[in-house]
């Protein structure tokens, strides 16, 4: 009975991964769709999460693919039950379909996520 029980905590563990440390649950889809968006305009989409772990969630650095690319994120640790953000700003200098990515590097398990804004440039 004793093993069975270690068992079964053993395999909510791994099941529930927001049960030990940070871990993000995003408001919406990690992917944003911008649309078309005129040539030499910024657009900026953000992605906002809540903390659904039992320790403070961190993110030590977020990055874009490319230099069209800035980035925003919360700079504070958020704690469990919190909420907090990352932001992408795309600067359209090319006409042209686009898809960027930003890693955001945390302390959760999985260490880094991919996030992603796409849409069309048109003049």
């Amino acid at each position: 009975m004793i093993v069975s029980i270690c068992a079964s905590a053993q395999n909510d563990q791994k099941n529930n991964p927001e049960s030990n440390g940070a871990s993000f649950n995003w408001t919406s889809s990690t992917t944003h769709e911008l649309g078309e968006v005129k040539k030499g305009n910024s657009v900026s989409s953000t992605f906002e999460f809540t903390n659904i772990g039992n320790e403070p969630l961190i993110i030590t650095e977020a990055t874009g693919s490319c230099g069209c690319t800035s980035v925003e994120y919360s700079q504070q640790p958020i704690k469990p039950g919190e909420k907090g953000f990352v932001k992408a700003t795309f600067n359209s200098a090319a006409v042209g379909v686009f898809q960027k990515s930003i890693t955001v590097t945390s302390n959760t398990a999985s260490k880094t996520v991919q996030l992603y804004i796409k849409g069309q440039v048109v003049n």
